[in-house]
């Protein structure tokens, strides 16, 4: 019989390559992520306390691969938080964004949003995470999650209304 954390595990693959994915942008890549990010998993299984969430738990796990493998190749990415950068008012824009634009136009579009803004809106609008277990994955204060996530809408908007 499967370890409890194996079986939770099986099951988030298909996320968190979705996850991975949207980090480094190669397949390649994604799969040996995910592949380190299960290893560690089932490694550090009894850091896993029961009645906490196992996805945010492996999300930051892997997160925390995708960060250790930019330090090693050197090919860092910004992941400064500049609040004053882009402004922060505006409609949100994943509606509008859903009307304007086909599959692959949203995708190219969230594509080009910054990591620290595309990481937030994966984890809340797309892996369906609260704020605040968001923030537990990205290591960040809550409110930090919430102006990323304000910007990536914001851009998002912006995107559309260009190509819409």
């Amino acid at each position: 019989m499967a370890h409890p954390v194996e079986t939770e595990l099986i099951q988030l693959l298909p996320r968190l390559r979705r996850y991975a994915l949207s980090l480094c942008k190669s397949a390649v890549q994604a799969d040996d992520l995910v592949q380190s990010a299960c290893l560690k998993a089932l490694a550090g299984a009894d850091g896993w306390m029961q009645g906490t969430r196992f996805d945010a738990w492996v999300f930051r796990i892997l997160r925390n691969c995708w960060i250790d493998e930019l330090r090693r190749s050197r090919q860092h990415a910004s992941l400064d938080d500049d609040e004053t950068a882009l402004n922060l008012v505006g409609e949100r824009g994943e509606e509008a964004a859903m009307e304007r634009l086909s599959f692959d136009e949203v995708r190219r579009a969230i594509d080009s949003l910054p990591v620290d803004q595309r990481e937030v809106l994966l984890l809340v609008c797309v892996e369906d995470m609260a704020y605040r277990e968001a923030a537990e994955v990205l290591g960040i204060p809550l409110g930090t999650v919430m102006s990323r996530l304000a910007r990536a809408r914001q851009r998002l908007s912006d995107l559309t209304a260009r190509t819409g």
